[in-house]
């Protein structure tokens, strides 16, 4: 009998493409290191609100039930989050960066460009790059939120202005000079005015910084997809990659944005937690805690890989990426769109999603809202199938980090590649009475991480990742298990000591001999 095709046909089945460097900023994790043993240890990087931040004012834990405090657009009633070290080092002059434009640039530019530097490094440093420099580029996913530079810029710009005006009407007996010095001592408090650093303010610029510095003469640009965007963005890459445009891209997203404006919106939503504990898939979660971060991982063509020698954390068999359309309403997820963004990933892969073993963990959007979840549960089950199909596990970074909004699908995806590589399945905190939609799925949560065993029939690891964005545009990526590659010597995994053998003797033959042995 002649084989049966796999899922999708022939037509349908994507050139495979090697994760060969990461790297990340995220809370609790200054680098890549950090990240694996925080998640395979269980850490909790959720914190209140650095005093620097924003001010206590605003906190108002009535605003969540008393409907006259939750009209107040400045009143918030969570106050804890993910962030990261506001105090990070950043070397300027490494990137050919002047010092003085460095306190009015957004920082997300400037942890995007390090973090970038860091993931090429990851993956062998600049001879990851091919000689041809137009065939690199990176895609980053980023919000169009009010970043801190915007919003001092804003002050200055608006507010100072219409303090003044104000003043004018309430205050009549204040003369021009008064106002005047009303209007600079509030500038004065904004930091120095420098136009020439207006720059690091444009937001686009994001990716256009790091392929100014890194030289990459590709496609460099940014995607908001909302919470969706940076597995948005690995899907652009992976496109430049399989149709051959570029030979290495880089991909991932940055979200370095705590903005009152951002906290007042998820506010007014009611999408906050009221308990302030990021609980993704509990029976009882109740809302999203926000975090921030920035993840980059660098891609190449599998073969190109191999071919290379390069080390590899795990292989992109597939990705999809639809929206949910016409729905009852934008604040609702609707399972319709996802089921179809993921089964467009397992058929890109010629894959079967509700075979035994086609999958062993899934990391999930796991918003730890009652509808997010309930959504994302429902979309499991329909694509995955039950219990019978073959048990597997789910989790969510976001019960460690919060939710880094569009740097989210690539804090997820960099997290599954480190569990194929560590063949390490990792667990979910906060997660002890689990939603009961999970028992319709055949996935379970895990407490405490525990070893990936070889998968039954000798079929690779394999782990896949979501990212649903608010609106309804939602992305899904496969990730798998490299095979072995016999006679190359395996670079050492970030985190791990080197081991080195040690070996002598007086002639060629004989060392060879050794070696041998």
């Amino acid at each position: 009998m002649p084989t049966p095709e796999p899922l999708g046909g022939p037509e349908a089945q994507g050139e495979p493409v090697a994760v060969v460097g990461m790297e990340v900023f995220l809370p609790g994790a200054p680098d890549l290191a950090a990240y694996w043993h925080n998640i395979t240890a269980g850490v909790d990087a959720i914190t209140e609100v650095p005093a620097d931040r924003w001010d206590p004012l605003f906190y108002d834990p009535a605003a969540a039930t008393d409907p006259a405090a939750g009209r107040r657009s400045d009143r918030f009633y969570c106050r804890r989050g993910g962030f990261v070290d506001s105090g990070a080092e950043f070397d300027p002059t490494r990137f050919g960066i002047m010092p003085k434009s460095v306190p009015a640039t957004d920082p997300d530019q400037l942890i995007a460009l390090d973090v970038a530097y860091r993931s090429l490094q990851d993956a062998g440093g600049e001879s990851v790059l091919p000689a041809r420099r137009e065939r690199a580029g990176i895609v980053l996913g980023r919000g169009g939120y009010l970043t801190p530079g915007l919003v001092r810029l804003d002050q200055r710009v608006r507010t100072a202005n219409q303090l003044v005006h104000t003043l004018r009407e309430l205050a009549p007996q204040l003369d021009e000079a008064q106002l005047e010095a009303v209007r600079a001592g509030f500038c004065q408090r904004l930091g120095p005015e420098e136009p020439e650093s207006a720059i690091g303010l444009v937001p686009n610029l994001v990716a256009s910084r790091v392929a100014n510095r890194l030289d990459l003469r590709g496609p460099a640009y940014t995607v908001d997809a909302a919470c969706a965007s940076s597995l948005v963005a690995v899907d652009h890459a992976v496109r430049e990659l399989t149709s051959r445009r570029c030979d290495v891209m880089l991909a991932g997203g940055v979200h370095h944005c705590h903005d009152l404006t951002l906290w007042s919106v998820f506010s007014q939503l009611g999408a906050l937690s009221p308990s302030e504990r990021s609980r993704p898939l509990h029976r009882d979660a109740d809302g999203v805690l926000i975090g921030e971060g920035t993840g980059v991982v660098v891609l190449k063509r599998l073969a190109d890989a191999r071919r290379d020698g390069d080390r590899v954390y795990a292989v992109i068999r597939g990705t999809g990426v639809a929206s949910d359309g016409r729905s009852a309403s934008l604040f609702n997820p609707d399972p319709g769109g996802q089921i179809r963004a993921v089964r467009q990933a397992w058929e890109a892969a010629g894959l079967d999603p509700r075979a035994a073993d086609a999958l062993q963990l899934l990391e999930a959007h796991g918003t730890a809202t009652a509808a997010g979840d309930g959504a994302e549960l429902r979309t499991v089950a329909e694509v995955f199938g039950p219990a019978t199909a073959g048990r597997a596990v789910i989790g969510s970074v976001k019960s460690q980090i919060g939710h880094t909004m569009p740097a989210a699908g690539v804090a997820g995806l960099i997290k599954a590649a480190l569990a194929l590589h560590h063949e390490t399945l990792p667990p979910t905190l906060h997660c002890d009475d689990p939603n009961p939609a999970l028992e319709a799925t055949r996935f379970t949560t895990l407490a405490t991480a525990r070893p990936w065993g070889e998968v039954a029939g000798g079929a690779p690891r394999r782990a896949a990742v979501n990212a649903f964005g608010f609106g309804g545009i939602n992305a899904h990526v496969i990730l798998e298990q490299p095979a072995a590659v016999r006679g190359r010597r395996p670079r050492v995994t970030v985190g791990e000591p080197e081991r080195v053998l040690r070996l002598a003797a007086r002639t060629p033959e004989e060392l060879a001999a050794l070696l041998d042995a």
